[in-house]
Formats: structure tokens, C-alpha cells, sequence
């Protein structure tokens, strides 16, 4: 499993928490950056991220931003990215469930580092359980599908 890692100045001392945490159970980790926490924009990190997946150079990804919400929204751009935002350990367990989720977006303003791996364990430890998701992700794909189409010109 290959991981790719990435924060912005307020996910930076989160992020390099998770690395070693990681890093000690085994994971290969991407770390993306940032790298310390001067101020950053985190757009840039999330699509390095979404990028990585994308590509198919990592399988899954985690995210760390003061909330974990811009992050979301960002790596959800990415075509193929399913990020969810994440506080608890619940969440964290239906996002790969229930959804395929493939990135973990959390808040390091709102998770202390305990809170935070155990989310990222459970995260990591659950498989998508398909059925009746299936369906359900496949029609997400699907809109996807069709936005990135090509507008057709319009005749009037």
C-alpha cells in the first residue's frame, strides 16, 4: 500500500506526526510537503495528492489542513479522487465503507495526534464492503463522466 502524504502550514506538525506513525507500521509513504510551516496554499498540496492517485504512483492518500475541509474540497477536483473529510474514527470506517473514499482529509486544529492516527488506522484497515455502494460510487463516477465532457456549442 502506498501512500501519499500531504499538508499545508497548519497541517505541518500533524502531517510529520502520521509520517512517523506510518512510516513504524510499514507503509510507504509520499510525503508531498509542505515541509515546515511558512505559509503555503492548500490547493497545491491536495492536488500534488489527487495527482499522485491519479497517476496511479500511490493507492491511497491522507490530507492535513487546519479544518480538513479545504483540503476536501480541493482533492475532490482531481478526476478519480474521492476525498472525504473525516473527524471521528466512525466517519472514517463509513468514507472507505460505504463511499471508496481514497483520500482522508482531517483538521489538525481539531484532532489531537491520538484522535488522528486512530482515525487513520481505522481508515486504513477498512475495506470498501461494494453491493449496494457499488452502485451508489459507480453513479459518482458517472457525473464525473459528464462534466468532463466538452461543452457542446449551443445554435440559436
Amino acid at each position: 500500500m502506498r501512500i501519499a502524504l500531504g499538508a499545508d502550514h497548519a497541517g505541518f506538525e500533524l502531517k510529520e506526526k502520521l509520517k512517523k506513525f506510518l512510516d513504524g507500521k510499514g507503509w510507504s509513504v509520499a510525503d508531498v510537503g509542505t515541509h515546515s510551516t511558512d505559509s503555503v496554499d492548500y490547493p497545491d498540496y491536495a492536488h500534488k495528492v489527487g495527482e499522485r492517485i491519479a497517476q496511479q504512483k500511490s493507492d491511497l492518500g491522507i490530507l492535513v489542513c487546519g479544518s480538513g475541509i479545504g483540503m476536501s474540497i480541493a482533492a475532490n477536483k482531481v478526476p478519480g479522487i474521492r476525498a472525504a473529510h473525516v473527524s471521528s474514527v466512525t466517519e472514517a470506517q463509513l468514507s472507505r465503507e460505504h463511499n471508496n473514499a481514497n483520500v482522508l482529509a482531517i483538521g489538525a486544529r481539531f484532532l489531537d495526534e491520538k484522535q488522528a492516527t486512530e482515525i487513520v488506522t481505522r481508515w486504513l484497515a477498512t475495506p470498501f464492503a461494494g453491493g449496494r455502494h457499488e452502485k451508489r460510487v459507480e453513479k459518482i463516477s458517472k457525473i464525473e463522466r459528464e462534466q468532463a465532457k466538452p461543452a457542446r456549442a449551443s445554435h440559436g
